[in-house]
């Protein structure tokens, strides 16, 4: 059955983690993307705090597929920034294959951090961030459909 973002708030860690594992890498995506963070998985603030996210920092990400990269919109008015570099290659979390999007090269800001995403259902994707190579959070990222 295939999850929506709303529902992905309230799985536990492990449940996220599986659900990572199990998924194929996708296409990359193209266009805007719906942010949420996940935060504190499984517990009872989690859609809390990715609403608070959501209104103050960060709303998503706007994938240029053709041109492998893609900006961040970030703060409350959806500021485009924070760019990284888009790539398909092998996930550090399980060896398998999974979407990039490295900001090392790109970003004096983010040059640390690096996430990885694979595509759950039809224009939904769940994304694991490193900061160095320590996991720190998951995402999502909700497309809409064509």
């Amino acid at each position: 059955m295939p999850y929506t973002a709303p529902q992905l708030l309230g799985l536990t860690q492990q449940q996220l983690d599986d659900l990572f594992t199990a998924s194929p890498a996708g296409d990359i995506p193209n266009g805007e993307g719906n942010g949420s963070a996940i935060i504190a998985p499984g517990s009872a603030f989690t859609a809390e705090i990715a609403s608070l996210i959501n209104i103050f920092a960060w709303q998503g990400k706007n994938f240029d597929a053709v041109h492998g990269t893609l900006t961040n919109r970030i703060l409350a008015f959806g500021l485009n920034a924070i760019v990284a570099e888009v790539y398909k290659s092998t996930s550090w979390f399980d060896n398998k294959e999974c979407i990039v999007l490295d900001y090392s090269r790109t970003s004096l800001l983010a040059r640390h951090v690096r996430d990885e995403i694979r595509e759950i259902g039809p224009g939904l994707y769940l994304g694991l961030v490193y900061w160095d190579q320590n996991r720190t959070i998951h995402f999502s990222l909700q497309f809409p459909q064509a």
